[in-house]
């Protein structure tokens, strides 16, 4: 019966491997692309944030269809939009049309994080909710290392290199959109949202027989409370401010580290510490395998060391990496940029990485966890279009070593609230969280 939960989680955490394949695929593009239609700094950043803004679009907005057709519908259409993506920015003629087909991809990364987590969670038995939901994050470092691996492989077949690694996503995409089609609906989807309930107890002896009645009733104890027609303003009434305030601001810490922009921007940073091209994007290779080898490791330790302490682990290892690497620009030393580019990329894996969307899909109820999920993925992604936005001109017009200690200082930020306010969730039931955040 395990096996069948595993195996649905990890149909539904394919869909991080797409997002993380489109977030870093552009990595390798984006030299190419500027010069394909001679961009100016500016334009060049708008350009590269313009899935990063189909992906707030798609995460404020992705609650909705979420709710309305369910998880498993939306999980399919967001297949759709991947590939639609890959092939309209690999066959793009202007800036205007790779912007929009690229939009479209952002749409598939904001929806994905949303609908993928809030489905592994809701068919999770608690014991294993950590290790489930972190299959998402797993396979967004590996649609990285894949994209980056990808972008190496394809970086010598000609000046148009960049239109074979953007449209390379087809073929994921499509085997993707067919894993869709076996898994079941979200047995709580199912009961808050449609009154399914039989159907729902047949999901849930699947998932463990030996909880089903409890499970349910505990379910049915939220739906009771007319939940599944909760608006946006009685989502933001007061009830649920602090599983907002924790969404938010875990979300705004993510970004706020620096991760996205350097996962962009990672073979211009290595060029700017002396490394050819060549070199660079082998670099980037690293980068996607120590995001693996690490997001590993907390798969397997969320679920016994508990989510606060990878978050001190990985806030630590923050304020240590980025420090070092401002360090090494500042002084010319150079040789300390890679390695410590890497350890950042590991404190991520190990704490925020393996947090984020685990924590998101967990304090909220479940008639709130789509718009909640939507929030804090909302939040993440305006976060990271800005930067992604404005990441071109930094680097062009300040020393990397500004741009590193301001997120080196971001960081000392998020370890104070971790310290202080983040709670932990860490072998209890959904519903029991839920209820101690609305009680707090």
């Amino acid at each position: 019966m395990m096996g069948r939960t595993w195996s649905w989680a990890l149909v539904a955490a394919l869909s991080g491997f797409l997002f993380g394949f489109d977030t870093a695929v552009i990595s390798g593009a984006e030299q190419a692309v500027q010069r394909t239609w001679q961009m100016s700094d500016a334009l060049h950043g708008l350009a590269i944030s313009a899935a990063l803004w189909g992906t707030v679009v798609g995460a404020l907005g992705g609650g909705w269809p979420t709710d309305r057709w369910g998880r498993k519908r939306t999980l399919f259409w967001i297949g759709v939009l991947y590939a639609v993506s890959a092939l309209g920015s690999a066959l793009a003629w202007d800036p205007a049309s790779f912007m929009a087909f690229r939009f479209i991809g952002g749409l598939g990364v904001g929806a994905s994080s949303i609908a993928a987590p809030a489905y592994i969670a809701e068919i999770a038995p608690r014991e294993q909710r950590g290790r489930l939901v972190a299959l998402f994050q797993t396979m967004i470092v590996t649609g990285i290392l894949v994209a980056f691996g990808s972008n190496y492989l394809l970086g010598g077949v000609g000046q148009d290199a960049w239109r074979w690694m953007l449209g390379a996503e087809a073929l994921p995409a499509l085997a993707y959109l067919g894993a869709t089609l076996s898994i079941p609906e979200s047995p709580r989807w199912l009961v808050v949202h449609e009154q399914r309930e039989e159907e729902a107890r047949r999901i849930l002896a699947v998932i463990n027989p030996d909880t089903v009645d409890v499970t349910l009733c505990a379910i049915e104890a939220e739906a009771a409370q007319d939940a599944r027609s909760m608006s946006w303003g009685r989502f933001f009434a007061g009830d649920l401010r602090r599983p907002i305030m924790l969404a938010m601001l875990i979300a705004f810490f993510n970004q706020l580290s620096g991760i996205n922009a350097i996962i962009y921007f990672a073979p211009r940073i290595f060029e700017l510490s002396g490394a050819g091209t060549s070199v660079a994007l082998l670099a980037t290779v690293g980068i996607g395998a120590i995001n693996l080898v690490f997001t590993l490791i907390g798969l397997l330790l969320i679920d016994r060391a508990g989510r606060k302490a990878l978050m001190y682990v990985g806030s630590i290892g923050y304020i240590v990496s980025l420090g070092m690497t401002a360090w090494g620009f500042a002084s010319g030393q150079f040789a300390l940029v890679l390695p410590f580019i890497l350890a950042f990329i590991a404190a991520h894996a190990i704490g925020q990485g393996a947090v984020i969307w685990v924590y998101i899909s967990e304090i909220f109820p479940s008639a709130a966890r789509a718009k909640g999920q939507s929030l804090g993925s909302g939040t993440h992604w305006v976060c990271a279009a800005a930067l992604t936005m404005v990441m071109p001109v930094l680097l062009a017009r300040l020393a990397p070593v500004a741009v590193f200690a301001f997120f080196a200082g971001m960081m000392v930020l998020q370890l104070i609230w971790v310290r202080f306010a983040m709670v932990e969730t860490r072998g209890r039931s959904l519903e029991d969280v839920a209820a101690g955040m609305v009680r707090a």
